[in-house]
């Protein structure tokens, strides 16, 4: 089963601070625990892919009706305070290993060294129905 572990920042369950006020050495030791789990999840067969997004302050929004220009705002607005970080696209055997390896992407590294503690969205991928049935 494929699951999509959507990252989000935000200060819902977390006092962690924005990764703009951690010491270079925190942002290291944070990559680094990203790569290194990725590596795991690799090596195991289960990570199908993982990156991480671009700010807020770079997105962009579109709305189309098919006929007529698209309309682009950009987004989301500053009074948001959460954000989606970053994503892993995983394939295991059940929802339980999918909350596993949620609860160890929540547990990494931030600020001083302290587990940043943020939610991780744990959605299984479906596919499309069959056009036969």
């Amino acid at each position: 089963m494929r699951f999509m572990l959507l990252q989000n920042y935000g200060e819902v369950e977390s006092d962690c601070p924005p990764m703009t006020e951690w010491s270079a050495d925190d942002v290291r030791a944070h990559i680094e625990f990203q790569q290194v789990m990725n590596q795991e999840l690799m090596e195991r067969g289960e990570l199908v892919d993982a990156q991480g997004l671009a700010g807020p302050e770079q997105a962009k929004f579109v709305v189309s009706d098919g006929g007529s220009a698209p309309v682009i705002t950009d987004g989301p607005y500053p009074e948001s305070k959460e954000l989606l970080a970053g994503y892993r696209l995983i394939d295991v055997e059940t929802l339980e290993r999918a909350v596993e390896i949620a609860a160890q992407a929540s547990a990494a590294p931030g600020f001083n060294g302290v587990p940043i503690r943020q939610p991780i969205e744990v959605r299984q991928v479906l596919s499309a129905p069959d056009p036969e049935v």
